[in-house]
């Protein structure tokens, strides 16, 4: 399903670490907030961290099944049963999928399932496409990042849109890499994605800056950040 004419993008705010800036976030119009429990990454999370990073969220003001932006976990290639008892403890609404996780696999999840996707130098919309289509069928939500032998996201580079054409506009489907307060409207207009995705573009020297997750979030929604 594309989107209509008439849309204002989703925004995921990704790889928090206390808090305040998920609380930023949260004011500024977020629609995800993704915390990272995937192991020896410099965003990564201890299960213990997150519970606390939460139950402070949800105390001050954004508790479950309230209007509020649903909390996304991320792993990557971790047991399933570790993956489950996280999403649990931690007070998770999604978990979200970095490796090579199969099908088998994603059917044990208990909660619902963002699965990253990434993507190829000199992939083809149409391959892209039948990569994709079939989690969307299984109403799972896409994120769609750079490949990167080095990094299983979150490197802040941005891929060929090109190979989005036509697949990014589907319902379900986030666009991720690279993404700044400067470029997420050229990306919007070109590709009109579902939702967008961002973590280093919102960061200063490795921080997440609550200015900068403001001004993304206003930009992506073309609201005026000041």
């Amino acid at each position: 399903m594309l989107m209509s004419n008439d849309y204002t993008p989703k925004v995921k705010i990704c790889g928090l670490r206390d808090t305040e800036n998920a609380l930023a976030a949260a004011h500024g119009g977020a629609d995800f907030l993704g915390f990272v429990f995937v192991e020896g990454v410099r965003r990564q999370l201890q299960p213990i961290e997150g519970q606390m990073i939460v139950r402070g969220f949800r105390i001050r003001g954004y508790r479950r099944n309230q209007k509020g932006p649903k909390l996304v976990g991320l792993f990557r290639n971790q047991p399933a049963d570790f993956v489950n008892d996280v999403a649990r403890h931690v007070d998770l609404d999604y978990v979200q999928l970095c490796g090579e996780e199969d099908e088998p696999y994603l059917r044990r999840m208990w909660k619902p399932v963002f699965q990253q996707v990434r993507v190829k130098d000199g992939t083809a919309p149409g391959a892209l496409e039948a990569e994709v289509s079939p989690h969307l069928a299984a109403r799972r939500v896409i994120v769609l990042d750079r490949h990167d032998e080095k990094t299983p996201g979150g490197a802040g580079v941005t891929f060929d849109w090109a190979a989005a054409e036509g697949v990014a506009a589907k319902e379900g489907v986030l666009l991720a890499g690279g993404l700044t307060p400067d470029n997420v409207r050229s990306a919007i207009a070109r590709l009109r994605p579902w939702g967008v995705d961002v973590s280093s573009g919102v960061e200063t020297d490795g921080v997440k800056d609550p200015e900068k997750i403001k001004a993304f979030i206003a930009s992506a929604k073309g609201a005026p950040s000041g």
